[in-house]
């Protein structure tokens, strides 16, 4: 079973969605909740590709335009939460899955 981390930028993403999204007091237990496959499904999103993400994986969050961004680790052992962005935004990471 993978060990799940959350890194501090990925924290930061989150609080700062919560302020400039309303988003409800609950946000927090709802992202842990559609990141607990990854523990026994460590490569369960799909491959993002272009722009320096590849390598990394994506899935959405509890909101279908949230998209968490991560990376497998120490050959699925660990998967690291790198980002949580707003997929609406161009600045989001890219989100074409390779195929």
């Amino acid at each position: 079973m993978a060990r799940v981390e959350v890194s501090r930028a990925a924290v930061e993403d989150i609080a700062w969605l919560r302020v400039t999204h309303s988003l409800p007091p609950d946000t927090n237990e709802r992202i842990k909740s559609s990141l607990r496959a990854l523990e026994q499904f460590p490569r369960l999103g799909a491959e993002l590709a272009g722009g320096g993400w590849e390598g990394f994986r994506f899935l959405l969050g509890p909101w279908r335009w949230m998209v968490i961004v991560y990376e497998v680790l120490d050959e699925g052992e660990r998967v690291a939460i790198v980002t949580v962005q707003d997929g609406r935004s161009l600045s989001a990471a890219p989100t074409r899955a390779t195929g």
